[in-house]
């Protein structure tokens, strides 16, 4: 098999300038999701690909905008299971996309790896997609 790229990435979720990683518990993501209630907030992903001697990477910056959830709403997300291992806990994929009244940005990078950066990536180290 000829070689493939390596790639990996990351995702963050940023308010007022403090990063929400991963929630640690139920309580940690109840306490993220509430701070996102009713406000706007930055998602960033960055992608690194590594093939043969090149390196590049990239960042996708989107904005992402939650209606006000009620306490009652986000204690019944987090009982799902969906929000742990999720940056800001919560998915947009998943049952999240109920609480977000808008996106400004990218929908896969707020998913976790946003496809055209990933493709512009691979293209300029000589990788087509296409």
């Amino acid at each position: 098999m000829p070689p493939r790229p390596m790639l990996g990435a990351d995702t963050e979720v940023a308010l007022d300038g403090v990063i929400f990683g991963k929630p640690a518990d139920a309580a940690d993501a109840v306490r993220m999701l509430s701070l996102l209630s009713g406000r706007t907030h930055h998602v960033l992903t960055a992608v690194a690909v590594r093939w043969e001697h090149a390196f590049e990477i990239a960042v996708s910056q989107s904005k992402v905008t939650f209606r006000a959830v009620a306490t009652a709403e986000i204690e019944r997300y987090v009982a799902t299971g969906e929000p742990f291992g999720k940056a800001g806990a919560y998915a947009i994929q998943g049952r999240a996309a109920a609480f977000i009244s808008q996106l400004e940005g990218s929908y896969s990078g707020v998913m976790g790896l946003p496809l055209y950066e990933t493709a512009a990536v691979l293209a300029r180290i000589g990788f087509p997609v296409l």
